[in-house]
């Protein structure tokens, strides 16, 4: 059963792969400018909004089916290209539009005895993306 997806990379359980995310968090922010007035009080001023951010882990692991340097792999060349990818989750896209990766960090956590990854935790930040 498919969860969403980050442009290519699939989120998804079923009895052979287990590959989704957790602790996602969803924040937005407002702009203000501050005028400063003198023997007066500041004047505050609404001037838009920031790009929301969206951030989660995901766990990535060969004993639920997943090849984690692979995924892992394509969390850096998103990343390293600056592609605006989606974010859907369930039936809903998140964002206005698109996505670009921000940053991950990869806590790589077992590995076989050739020194191939088996299990990593990754954590994945994204910026909204607007193309108007």
């Amino acid at each position: 059963m498919v969860v969403g997806c980050l442009g290519e990379i699939i989120f998804s359980v079923s009895d052979s792969q287990v590959q989704t995310l957790n602790n996602a968090q969803w924040s937005g922010a407002a702009r203000y400018a501050t005028h400063q007035r003198h023997l007066k009080d500041a004047l505050t001023e609404f001037c838009g909004l920031e790009p929301d951010t969206f951030s989660f882990e995901m766990v990535l692991s060969a004993f639920l089916g997943v090849n984690p340097q692979a995924a892992i792999n394509k969390i850096w060349q998103y990343e390293r290209s600056g592609e605006a990818v989606s974010l859907v989750l369930g039936d809903k896209a998140y964002g206005k539009y698109r996505w670009n990766i921000l940053s991950h960090k990869a806590k790589m956590q077992h590995y076989d005895k050739e020194g191939n990854l088996l299990q990593a935790t990754v954590s994945v930040s994204l910026q909204e993306y607007l193309n108007y």
